[in-house]
């Protein structure tokens, strides 16, 4: 699970892609919990975070997971973007932006985002 998150370049910015794509929801949860482990140790407000939900499952406790993931990484980041959030209801997307008070741009494609996010880097 761990090759799931890893760092990219894009435009010579690294950003740390966490990708959940055509995951279940036991993975989601297994994959969000161990997000905070690589953004906690990065500096303050220096993380540019890319999620990947292409095609992935949600239960409770997964959504439960991203939630509090979001919170525990929301000092660390500087910009974070979603691409692939079709599968999630959007009243659980909004309730993870509400209780992570944090905003979650969504983007169609990856090349979206990343440009999103390293634009006046």
């Amino acid at each position: 699970m761990e090759d799931r998150i890893r760092l990219i370049t894009h435009q010579g910015k690294r950003i740390l892609l966490v990708d959940i794509s055509n995951c279940s929801a036991a993975d989601v949860l297994n994959i969000s919990r161990m997000v905070p482990h690589y953004v906690m140790p990065e500096p303050r407000g220096s993380v540019l975070l890319l999620a990947d939900f292409t095609g992935a499952q949600f239960d409770r406790d997964a959504i439960t997971s991203l939630k509090e993931s979001a919170v525990f990484d929301r000092p660390h980041l500087k910009k974070s973007a979603w691409v692939g959030t079709e599968n999630l209801p959007r009243v659980f997307y909004e309730h993870i932006k509400s209780f992570s008070q944090r905003e979650l741009p969504t983007f169609k494609t990856r090349e979206e985002a990343m440009d999103w996010l390293v634009k006046d880097e």
